[in-house]
């Protein structure tokens, strides 16, 4: 999957989140680090949305 990721240099190094995934975010000291770090992010957040919606009434769509 491919998802739309947003960065911002920081004092620190880089933020990076995804706007089509409320509160996931991540950092890195560089923009490959950043980038790097926010895969892991996406995947964890995947896993807790799995985790949250499990027993639940949850159908699946294709767009584009």
């Amino acid at each position: 999957m491919r998802y739309k990721v947003s960065m911002r240099e920081s004092e620190e190094g880089f933020a990076v989140w995804v706007p089509g995934l409320p509160g996931c975010w991540s950092q890195g000291r560089t923009q490959e680090e950043a980038l790097e770090n926010i895969k892991d992010a996406i995947a964890a957040y995947l896993q807790a949305v799995e985790e949250l919606t499990e027993g639940r009434l949850s159908s699946y769509v294709e767009v584009g």
